[in-house]
């Protein structure tokens, strides 16, 4: 019998030991999974975080809310998401939210100084997830102070980490800047900026990212980029599949313009480290491509 008791009474201690690091932990939600991944890395056992787009083969810009997103957001301690316009629904969910003064909204757009109207994909601007790690670090030592040292520690960590982006990215610069580039839509462009890559068909970009119709002489200013050679590489959305990017993507392929596919979702099974740097990979892959044409 005093074994028995002994069982019972040592299963509810770990029972309650679960459930009050279970609520120990700093609740978060982040609209997107890449800023998410991140508040994981800098939070690891002392964080919980829900990120709401987190499906790389779905178009992001057809997301819609539910009840159970609006529930997250409420229990929420720190909320993260892009702004600059690209996903209005959490900044309606927000206003939408009774005022609770414990919840620190980050607005990344924001944080990075992108105004709404301007390229929203601030994610692959390179110094965007140093800065949030930063942000988060803080934000986390101010909320559970007695693991402050833990949250540095993990920041020094995924900083010295991410220096293999930086190292991929001048090593592509070195070598290749100014190469005139194009894209179906403005997703990569902030990177391609970074990486020394002169960015043409911009127009075109825009109209597309924001599901319009191109006008006739656009359309065909568009195609004299490839059919006159006056760019080297194609980026395209890999989460947007439609008739008109089947098009670019063939005239691509038609005059020998290799193309890299990029998300904007981050994948699974990756991080936010992993994720940028196998996309930089894919860049490389295709630059050596275009000088073996060249041959």
């Amino acid at each position: 019998m005093k074994q028995i008791l002994r069982y019972f009474t040592g299963l509810l201690l770990i029972v309650l030991m679960t459930f009050q690091l279970s609520q120990a932990k700093i609740h978060i939600v982040a609209a997107e999974n890449f800023y998410g991944n991140i508040a994981s890395l800098i939070g690891g056992d002392y964080v919980e975080v829900n990120s709401i787009i987190n499906n790389p083969d779905t178009d992001p810009h057809l997301f819609t809310t539910s009840t159970k997103t609006a529930i997250a957001i409420n229990k929420a301690q720190i909320i993260i998401f892009n702004g600059a316009g690209y996903d209005p629904w959490m900044q309606q969910l927000l206003n939408a939210q009774s005022s609770n003064n414990k919840v620190a909204v980050i607005n990344v757009a924001e944080l990075m100084q992108v105004k709404k109207g301007a390229n929203p994909h601030i994610w692959y601007q390179p110094a965007t997830f140093r800065t949030l790690a930063q942000t988060l670090a803080d934000k986390f030592s101010q909320i559970d102070p007695k693991h402050k040292k833990t949250f540095e520690l993990n920041l020094q960590t995924f900083l010295q980490r991410y220096e293999k982006i930086d190292k991929q990215i001048q090593t592509i610069k070195d070598s290749t800047s100014g190469l005139k580039v194009t894209a179906t839509e403005p997703v990569f462009n902030y990177m391609a900026q970074a990486l020394g890559f002169k960015m043409l068909g911009t127009k075109f970009q825009w109209v597309i990212m924001n599901d319009a119709e191109p006008t006739p002489q656009m359309f065909i200013a568009y195609q004299q980029l490839f059919t006159q050679k006056k760019v080297q590489l194609l980026f395209y959305n890999l989460q947007v599949k439609d008739d008109q990017t089947a098009k670019i993507l063939a005239l691509a392929q038609k005059n020998n313009i290799p193309v890299v596919g990029v998300y904007e979702t981050m994948p699974q099974n990756n991080n936010v480290i992993t994720w940028l740097s196998s996309t930089l990979d894919q860049v490389e892959k295709a630059l050596n491509e275009l000088n073996n044409h060249d041959k």
